[in-house]
């Protein structure tokens, strides 16, 4: 097999290969509408969504046709969450960046496009994006300069590269998969709970307050010379920015927990913003931005408190209008949020249908951070070619 090879990134581009979004006034804001050729925003790389805010008209398009965005380009965030990428397919709208991406357009005879995105993706290529960012208050990627000159190790034969981008490309077609398979699943359960709980719902049901049935505490922080990323005490979640699809992602760990939410509560995002819902994997310390709930006949039933809790989001999430900067909701409010109490056979039915489903759910989320870790071992490999793949 041919070595593998350092080449820096602008070699690998075609001519124009880096395109930065247009800055200030290039993009007015009463210039844009709701219709027309559309904007890529920053989070259409960092979440690789299609979903657009903002769009221009084909004549404002002609005077910016030059960050129009073509199929097998790679958007990149350059401020503030600096390095997501995305590639874009050949169904994506031929839209335009704004001043929040950056295009790098691959000659796909020196590189293949998804080689360069996984790499790119790696935890090196993600150190060395980052690295081309400066900025004393908001990181962002400026100089193309910089990012030209990042090195690539690079298997000259780009059947290679083709056959270490599918093997990633499997794994990632596996997540997706199971990604979509849990949110059928969750709009199946939720479903069914709205159906039997808030269509079909009984004048007669016995009207009370949340702390009627849930039992619920709110979060406090542990000191913070306590706190570690490198696994030592219990995971500790502070508010959404942890939140994931279902669990929490395990970044921060406590020595010294103070307030506990156990297996499969429910977590509630306190602070603005407020109502972000996420379930305890397992028993974890929860800071002053969470509040854990857990239905108190049986704390087996965390399916119909999921259900329930997220039934009531409009109640919660109002609190994110109060306050003078920052919303907010207390354990006082809480007490106040009113709820009609439906009978008890009628909840223990619900959980014998919809607990399947949701364990489903945890099951693929624990089999997707699998084949997350797996991934993420086998890329650096991979890439530094210590594994190498026939082709």
């Amino acid at each position: 097999m041919d070595e593998f090879r350092s080449k820096e990134l602008g070699i690998l581009l075609a001519e124009k290969g880096y395109i930065r979004g247009p800055f200030g006034s290039a993009l007015k804001r009463g210039e844009l509408s709701e219709e027309g050729i559309p904007v890529y925003e920053q989070k259409n790389a960092i979440e690789n969504s299609r979903k657009f805010r903002f769009f221009v008209s084909p004549e404002n398009f002609e005077e910016l046709k030059r960050f129009q965005v073509k199929t097998n380009d790679l958007i990149i965030s350059c401020s503030g969450t600096v390095g997501k990428i995305s590639i874009i397919s050949e169904n994506d709208p031929k839209g335009i960046i704004s001043q929040a991406l950056l295009i790098l357009r691959p000659d796909v005879q020196k590189i293949t496009v998804k080689y360069l995105y996984y790499f790119l993706s790696s935890r090196q290529g993600y150190y060395l994006i980052t690295q081309a960012s400066h900025g004393s208050v908001q990181v962002n990627i400026a100089e193309r300069k910089v990012v030209e000159t990042i090195q690539v190790p690079t298997p000259a034969s780009t059947e290679e590269q083709k056959a270490i981008a599918s093997v990633l490309s499997s794994l990632d077609d596996k997540i997706d998969l199971l990604h979509r398979q849990n949110k059928t699943l969750e709009t199946m359960a939720e479903t069914l709970f709205r159906q039997w709980f808030v269509e079909e719902a009984q004048e007669v049901w016995e009207p009370g307050v949340l702390p009627d049935v849930f039992d619920f505490i709110m979060g406090q922080s542990p000191p913070g010379s306590s706190f570690n990323e490198v696994g030592i005490g219990m995971p500790m979640f502070q508010g959404s920015a942890d939140f994931g699809f279902r669990f929490p992602a395990q970044r921060v760990y406590t020595t010294e927990p103070t307030r506990l939410a156990k297996s499969n509560d429910t977590l509630i995002s306190v602070r603005a913003p407020v109502g972000a819902q996420n379930m305890a994997q397992a028993e974890c310390c929860i800071g002053r931005g969470v509040a854990a709930f857990r239905y108190r006949p049986n704390s087996d039933f965390y399916t119909y408190t999921y259900f329930k809790l997220r039934s009531l989001m409009r109640e919660i999430t109002m609190f994110n209008d109060e306050g003078t900067v920052f919303g907010s909701i207390s354990k006082i409010d809480f007490e106040k949020i009113g709820i009609k109490i439906p009978p008890a056979e009628l909840v223990n039915q619900f959980e014998v249908i919809a607990r399947p489903l949701n364990d489903k759910i945890i099951e693929n989320c624990e089999q997707i951070e699998l084949l997350k870790s797996m991934r993420d071992k086998l890329l650096p490999k991979l890439m530094s070619g210590e594994i190498r793949v026939e082709h």
